[in-house]
């Protein structure tokens, strides 16, 4: 079976395959609909891109001094000798170049011949701009970070017209400690990059940026990382070990990372159980279960907490949220926390992130961020979130016809007077 990351087979012509999907991307702009030809991971992120106009520029988010201090602090700037010992021929021999973004797609290091870097230019492909997908449409480093793998995109696969005579190959970047993601390798050049070689290459060194991190970072056995936004059971990283918990386990794990400071065997039968006097014997019975599950060294009592520092996806969401970045605290949310607890702590918790998420991606207005947010679980059914969707969206973009027909079957739904932006003249 062909590998679906690799923009082309083994013996297809690219002229010949420039052109099909070329046209199969003129016809997605018209109707909306892509054809068999185009690779899977390239309609879906062309479904991602509609909002864009496909002659748009990749916007600059940084420059000067807050580039300078914004890369210096980033962790993969302790990688950039690594990257540049393994791309550096590719990044100066006249044909290539070498670009390292963050996780939200801003490139920060962009390196290769003069000749080349300043054809990039004219594309915004510099050091500040934004290339993940909501901004710049389908690219291999966007791509790679929407879908959390190595790819390639070729030519034509590309959803900005401007960028459609470049080729490029990139590989997601993990922290080695939490699994979260650090941002992207890429190698940019012309057509003959669509080879096995160059998706192999990228990948290969962003492996090699992840054991360099590894091996750099100070020993932390007293550090943990909890997962559990858009999962029943939440699992727990912690010395080596990767620890699945059942759901009562998941539901004290995540009230326990919510309180670092240690709860009461009354406070948590409180948050586990809500008014149910039966609880303290069964609490203390799940408690002494859970603590054979984690460990003696993890678990504390009186009060009960969690004894390494523990870092948590839900957390890392507000923490965004609080820096004032909607678009990463997006980005890093999977799903509701423990969608299917009922836990009175825990649903009071998911609903304060879902809320401040939501909060934040609505006083943005922001079509793509809105449009992200719809696509979840927690705002497919948004009422309010698909109103502002349809009034962010211009008259002639592909997803507002959507928009408008959701939030309209919505309204019914929940017997509400038509909204008022639906009888404006021309919807």
């Amino acid at each position: 079976m062909a590998d679906p990351w690799l923009a082309l087979e083994f013996g297809a012509d690219p002229a010949e395959r420039i052109a099909q999907i070329g046209a199969a991307h003129e016809a997605f702009l018209t109707a909306g609909t892509t054809s068999g030809r185009v690779r899977e991971v390239v309609a879906r992120s062309w479904e991602r891109s509609a909002l864009l106009d496909p002659e748009t520029t990749a916007p600059v988010d940084l420059t000067d001094d807050a580039l300078e201090t914004y890369r210096a602090a980033h962790p993969l700037a302790r990688v950039m000798p690594l990257f540049r010992d393994l791309l550096g021929g590719i990044a100066q021999d006249g044909a290539h170049l070498m670009a390292v973004c963050d996780a939200a797609g801003r490139l920060l290091w962009v390196e290769g011949h003069p000749g080349v870097l300043r054809h990039a230019e004219r594309m915004n492909f510099v050091p500040g701009a934004r290339w993940d997908e909501a901004h710049a449409g389908t690219n291999a480093p966007g791509t790679a970070l929407a879908v959390d793998h190595g790819v390639q995109i070729f030519a034509t696969e590309h959803f900005v017209r401007p960028v459609q005579r470049w080729t490029c190959a990139a590989a997601p970047i993990h922290d080695p400690a939490s699994g979260a993601l650090l941002g992207a390798v890429d190698i940019t050049g012309g057509d003959h990059l669509a080879n096995p070689q160059s998706l192999a290459l990228v990948r290969a060194t962003a492996r090699a940026a992840e054991a360099f991190l590894a091996g750099a970072a100070p020993a932390a056995p007293d550090v943990a990382y909890v997962s559990a936004l858009g999962r029943d059971e939440a699992e727990l990283r912690v010395g080596g070990r990767r620890i699945r918990l059942g759901r009562r386990h998941s539901e004290l794990l995540v009230l326990l990372v919510d309180h670092p400071e240690g709860r009461t065997g009354e406070q948590l039968g409180l948050d586990l159980y809500g008014d149910d006097r039966r609880h303290p014997v069964t609490l203390r019975a799940e408690l002494s279960r859970l603590r054979r599950v984690l460990g003696e060294e993890l678990l504390d009592s009186r009060p009960y907490r969690l004894r390494p520092a523990v870092r948590a996806d839900f957390r890392t969401v507000t923490e965004l949220l609080e820096r004032g970045d909607p678009a990463a605290a997006l980005r890093a949310y999977p799903g509701p926390l423990l969608p299917l607890s009922d836990a009175p702590g825990v649903a009071r918790l998911r609903r304060l992130v879902d809320g401040q998420l939501r909060a934040a991606v609505l006083a943005g207005a922001d079509p793509g961020l809105l449009a992200a947010w719809t696509a979840t679980a927690a705002g497919s059914d948004d009422l309010a979130a698909w109103q502002a969707l349809a009034r962010a969206l211009p008259p002639g973009a592909p997803r507002r016809p959507l928009a408008l027909a959701r939030a309209r079957q919505l309204a019914e739904e929940y017997a509400l007077p038509r909204a008022t932006f639906l009888q404006r003249p021309g919807n």
